[in-house]
């Protein structure tokens, strides 16, 4: 009886870890909506883009994808999540708003770096200075916001990983994705979503379609352009190896938007609910609308399975920016509209000469870039005043009124949010991988591109023997093994470093 006193005596009372600002609802959520994100990565994404590749290519795609979610993870505690969600980096303390366009844009476009590391960095309550005041206090520990933040951040260069597949060489890879994280995914959130430039005029982006499809987008095809395309008989049978990874990785990423635009408004809300309903609302209209548009005007005329994942994909990228801004009617049209653009893209927008000059493995400029961009855009078109995602510290009720309930500006203001994403993300890309590139070969060589996963990684997705053993350094000498012909080019096929 005194042992069972001492334990309810012990429950009632707080423990050490007891926090007053914390809702146990709402971070529950909040932690439970980054893992759904984290799985349309690793493992969603490594599985989709593997069933896409020629089954050589499957082992580097996965192993890219893995090592990009990390990469992303260890500068974002470092110093890359103070950037996009922390103090303004250019504004000293006796800063005042003027009246230059000019100078308050660069006063807020990007945040101080700062590690997060710390006790007090990881279990005091969340708080990102320049929204506070703006929306509810959180009810989360930084930790949970950092790491719901971590996985955006992370997905994001793993789309455009689509782009270049099949050539980009992993240590460039390696090398590029904690510097575009820190130069370029940093600068879209701060200006978006830490309370910079764009969010004080007003722009809206829910959950990323600027921060991260956009951009995704805009980045995958420059780094396309500069890596250069694939070798030519992979351009020529660039057919997936396996359609079952494909709906097995679709189906994670489609239900890990749930936690995708689920999770945004940090709270488990009536805001959140509205934004998972939208979110597969606008996903259906999408595919169906793809679907039948390859019916009826496809070059074959028939419904494709791969047709589906395209329309699927730009339905959750045309929502995102939107899913809690609009009421269902404007999610499905948002995903009907979209769906036809960027269908009408992808089938004549494709044939122009400048954009065949450039091997975009996976359309990433369409599915992530135009959707993404005419999302934003068609949430000035369909914001509807009355669904609002939570009520300010002095009770007004925020959300966005869009052309269609009487403001046509948040048009224009989308537009040119947009705009800047697109010509910074550019620059940026550019400009690292042109530095790399005087150091490094950006792209693999054409022997290696003509073997796949065993000249880059000796290790292949379906060996051919059974059995067969890749020996590495210092692990022994593999038994048995029937040696296998050298690759053309000289490069080593078989077991053995």
């Amino acid at each position: 009886m005194q042992h069972l006193l001492v334990h309810l005596q012990a429950a009632a009372s707080p423990s050490f870890s007891d926090k007053p600002y914390l809702n146990t609802g709402d971070n529950a959520w909040q932690m439970t909506a980054a893992t759904f994100v984290a799985l349309m990565s690793v493992p969603g994404l490594a599985v989709l883009f593997g069933g896409l590749v020629q089954k050589k290519w499957v082992v580097n795609t996965m192993f890219m994808t893995f090592a990009g979610f990390a990469a992303v993870l260890v500068v974002w505690v470092l110093w890359a999540y103070h950037m996009g969600f922390g103090s303004p980096w250019f504004r000293g303390a006796n800063w005042k708003p003027s009246s230059d366009p000019i100078t308050n844009f660069f006063a807020n476009f990007v945040g101080h770096p700062g590690t997060t590391l710390s006790s007090k960095g990881l279990e005091s309550q969340a708080s990102i200075p320049l929204v506070n005041g703006g929306m509810p206090p959180f009810a989360l520990p930084n930790a949970s916001v950092v790491y719901f933040q971590f996985v955006f951040a992370a997905i994001t260069p793993l789309l455009f990983l689509g782009s270049v597949l099949s050539r980009i060489r992993f240590k460039v890879w390696l090398i590029f994705v904690p510097l575009w994280t820190s130069l370029a995914y940093a600068v879209n959130a701060f200006l978006l979503w830490g309370g910079g430039y764009w969010a004080q005029q007003g722009a809206g982006d829910f959950s990323g379609g600027y921060v991260i499809h956009l951009a995704a987008g805009t980045s995958g095809f420059v780094a396309a352009a500069m890596i250069g395309p694939r070798i030519k008989k992979d351009r020529e049978r660039a057919l997936p190896h396996s359609l079952p990874l494909v709906a097995i990785g679709a189906g994670i990423v489609w239900l890990g938007w749930n936690g995708f635009n689920g999770g945004d408004p940090y709270f488990a809300s009536a805001d959140a609910a509205t934004a998972v309903i939208n979110t597969n609302m606008a996903t259906a209209a999408a595919l169906l609308t793809w679907v039948l548009w390859d019916m009826f005007l496809g070059p074959a005329k028939k419904p494709t399975f791969l047709g589906a994942v395209n329309g699927m994909v730009v339905g959750l990228v045309a929502i995102t920016p939107s899913a809690g801004y609009v009421n269902g009617a404007g999610a499905l049209l948002i995903g009907a509209i979209d769906s036809t653009i960027v269908w009408m893209a992808w089938t004549y927008l494709s044939r122009a000469s400048f954009m065949k000059k450039v091997d975009d493995a996976m359309g990433v400029v369409y599915t992530h870039g135009i959707a993404g961009f005419m999302g934003g855009i068609l949430l000035g078109v369909f914001a509807d005043p009355t669904v609002v995602e939570y009520q300010s510290v002095n009770g007004t009720k925020f959300s966005i009124t869009g052309a269609l309930y009487g403001h046509p500006k948040q048009v224009l203001i989308q537009f040119l949010a947009g705009v800047t994403i697109i010509l910074w993300d550019a620059l940026v890309t550019f400009v690292i991988l042109k530095v790399i590139s005087f150091f490094t070969p950006l792209r693999m060589t054409d022997e290696e591109c003509e073997v796949g996963d065993l000249a880059v990684h000796d290790e292949e997705g379906y060996p051919e023997v059974e059995g067969v053993s890749r020996v590495l350094p210092g692990y022994g000498e593999a038994a048995g093994v029937p040696a296998l012909a050298p690759a053309a080019g000289g490069i080593r096929v078989g077991g053995g470093a």
